[in-house]
């Protein structure tokens, strides 16, 4: 009997191109408010801890209203409770700066919003931001980065109520062990091609048949191809806002080192005139 294959290789190089992919935000919300046993699942993973232990699984922002996704910087992010603790999950394709900061600014929204008025601040529950990102952030080798608040000097954690996961996608390996379902799910939400997602098919079991029989039933419905075009037009609208305040920012600041070297040429000129009459 040949031995059991546990490590596949997912080709990049060729293949039929996906029209939709993991990496859009409204197929990833859609899929997994509607599917809530993948996203249960998806958490487990993700967070390390045994699928059977989760006795408490809620996603609180269900909701996609189309006037909601038409508005700028609108974020679809999937925010849950598990076991008590607060989890936010998303998935972020472009690099548009400052990503760990904005990371921090939502898990201080959702941390501070978890404590009812008059409550003991030993109520506020453990909550943890998971990011899957589409860009290199970390000057590191590993895909997966894990941070916390801790002491500089002896590492020692301030608080356990603060957790952030980040899975870069672009630094993934071809090689997937099928053997481990963090690999095939990251795989998947970096597939491009058909021919990806029947490679993860036919060797990452019942869950990965599960997510890509959702995929397709998602983006065949005429709901998400609307959400699509609406999500399309209001990232262009995003990077273009985007694009405009970098180009007024540069021109103020070309704006502010012009005055200064003119100050500093007068003053020099002033100089030389007092020199001169001395």
């Amino acid at each position: 009997m040949p031995p059991i294959k546990t490590k596949i290789t997912i080709r990049k190089d060729k293949g039929t191109k996906l029209e939709y992919t993991f990496k859009s935000d409204v197929l990833f919300k859609m899929l997994f408010v509607r599917h809530p046993d993948l996203l249960k699942r998806l958490i487990a993973v993700l967070l390390g801890i045994p699928l059977g232990s989760i006795a408490q699984f809620q996603t609180i922002n269900t909701e996609m209203p189309p006037e909601e996704i038409g508005k700028k910087f609108c974020r679809l992010d999937i925010h849950m409770r598990v076991d008590g603790k607060r989890v936010n999950l998303e998935i972020q394709v472009e690099d548009e700066g400052n990503y760990p900061e904005r990371s921090m600014f939502h898990w201080g929204k959702m941390f501070t919003s978890s404590l009812p008025a008059g409550n003991d601040y030993s109520l506020l529950p453990k909550t943890i931001v998971i990011s899957i990102l589409g860009f290199k952030q970390f000057d590191c080798e590993e895909a997966h980065s894990t941070f916390a608040p801790m002491e500089i000097n002896r590492h020692e954690i301030l608080s356990d109520k603060q957790l952030y996961h980040f899975f870069e996608l672009p630094k993934l390996s071809n090689v997937v062990d099928t053997t481990n379902e963090k690999d095939l799910w990251l795989a998947l939400f970096n597939a491009e091609t058909e021919e990806e997602l029947e490679t993860l098919i036919a060797s990452g079991g019942e869950v990965m048949s599960q997510a890509v029989a959702a995929y397709r039933g998602i983006t065949a419905t005429e709901e998400f191809k609307y959400l699509e075009i609406l999500r399309a037009r209001t990232e262009h609208d995003e990077a273009q806002a985007l694009n405009n305040a970098r180009r007024q920012r540069d021109e103020h600041w070309q704006g502010v080192v012009a005055n200064m070297v003119a100050e500093k040429d007068a003053r020099i000129a002033e100089l030389e005139a007092q020199l001169a009459q001395k």
